[in-house]
């Protein structure tokens, strides 16, 4: 039998409602030890129940409600408590079920059990860490993909056409004499070809999904006073960054996000490059050096009432090998500056003029318009590097397809099977599957 655990599951502090979730075979019998209602002897599933929560003196008129298994989140029965919101009063209902007879949950038991008793795959069980996790809409909707199954439903559909050529050579195996081996392999290279296809072009979202994930870095680079600062100040919609006409203003790189088509932009305004003497300076510089090569498009702002000097020139030539737009600030004071083939955005920070046109820029110049934002985006690092080893697997056995026997090739369409397989958890190891969950929060 296994142990009925207990914890609270939302955040602790001052709120509405509390919930406290237990799950487990003797949970309603532990509930029933705290809780009295009018149909106490008679408590039906899926009913949400009022009543009152009794405890050494503590009274709450909360709401209980159970759930039978296999109809729980967990797949086991289970019981919430909602109870006015509160640390005090959520920790005392928690300690009398603890003393009732449940046991402290561990860090994603709750899910962990789910995917244990099959009501979860492990993929999207990841989708419910990167739902919870999600700061913009584009991760959101990533997260929400995964916890939906799409990618869950794309690899089982590829498992059962490897299945079935599986079972076509493994027939040549059986009945040698009555089928066609030769025939057989050309069938199964076929299925793996397909299977590799659609591997491939769910791979080729990855590198969206990094950026869905983490963010597009963004390095506002410049000479002193060309008004980089006021440039991330308009970007930002308020006054972050120090702006004055004093040249090394900005002396370490300042870093903040906004969201902008529902994908986040990291900003980082750098210190002026120039030639510098002072110590403090020097550093900053060499970090915004270090933030054009990290970045995914450098915003390469210039004075646009005055012709470029030498250290335009010198930035200019800095940059010319990075993905990069050029800010031809202070149109308010002239309009000096061309360029050829070069991605510009004309702007005036002081007047906020024109700033909506760079964040658009930024969009266009880093996500692949070809990719449907609206469908299944890799983000998860587990899932892309289980399907690059799929994409290896299948390479292997296509390639042995014509020089193998159809024992080998068995073999390696059974490889390719059980790498895919480790994506939903359906063979992926216990050690995997416990690191995976002991990143979800206590009563998750």
């Amino acid at each position: 039998m296994s142990r009925t655990i207990a914890c609270i599951s939302t955040p602790l502090g001052t709120g509405a409602i509390s919930i406290i979730r237990v799950s487990g075979e003797k949970c309603l019998e532990i509930a029933k030890k705290v809780f009295f209602c009018k149909n106490k002897d008679n408590i039906q599933p899926r009913v949400l129940n009022l009543g009152d929560f009794v405890y050494k003196g503590i009274t709450d008129k909360c709401l209980m409600a159970y759930f039978k298994s296999p109809l729980s989140y967990t797949g086991e029965d289970m019981v919430e408590f909602q109870c006015h919101g509160g640390e005090f009063l959520a920790e005392n209902i928690l300690k009398s079920l603890l003393e009732n007879g449940a046991v402290l949950a561990e860090n994603g038991e709750f899910s962990k059990r789910a995917f244990l008793n099959g009501k979860l795959s492990l993929d999207k069980a990841e989708g419910i860490i990167d739902v919870i996790n999600a700061t913009s809409e584009a991760e959101l909707r990533a997260g929400y993909k995964l916890l939906k199954g799409e990618l869950k439903n794309q690899v089982i559909e590829l498992q059962n056409r490897l299945t079935t050529a599986l079972a076509e050579i493994e027939v040549t195996l059986d009945y040698p004499e009555y089928d066609d081996e030769e025939e057989a392999k050309v069938e199964v290279k076929g299925v793996l070809k397909e299977t590799l296809t659609t591997v491939q072009k769910l791979l080729s979202t990855a590198k969206t999904g990094k950026i869905v994930k983490n963010g597009i870095n963004i390095a506002i680079v410049g000479k002193p006073n060309v008004g980089k600062s006021s440039l991330l100040n308009a970007l930002l919609g308020e006054n972050r960054a120090i702006v004055t006409n004093i040249a090394g203003t900005t002396r370490d790189t300042i870093t903040e996000t906004i969201n902008f088509a529902g994908m986040k932009f990291n900003f980082i305004d750098t210190a002026g490059i120039r030639e510098s003497d002072d110590v403090v300076e020097k550093i900053g510089i060499e970090r915004s050096r270090d933030a054009i090569n990290e970045a995914d498009v450098v915003l390469v702002v210039l004075d646009n009432s005055t012709k470029l000097d030498e250290e335009d020139k010198k930035l200019i030539a800095l940059t010319e090998n990075r993905n990069r737009i050029f800010v031809l600030n202070k149109t308010d004071l002239g309009n000096t500056l061309k360029f050829e083939n070069e991605d510009v955005v004309e702007i005036s920070a002081l007047r906020h003029e024109n700033i909506e046109a760079i964040k658009q820029k930024i969009f266009d110049k880093v996500i692949d318009k070809k990719m449907d934002m609206s469908g299944l985006v890799l983000t998860n690092l587990r899932q892309i590097d289980n399907l690059k080893l799929s994409e290896t697997a299948l390479k292997d056995a296509i390639s042995k397809c014509d020089t193998e026997s159809a024992d080998i090739v068995a073999f390696l369409v059974r490889n390719v099977w059980n790498e895919l397989g480790k994506i939903t958890g359906e063979t992926e190891t216990e050690a995997v599957v416990d690191e995976i969950f002991s990143k979800f929060c206590l009563g998750k």
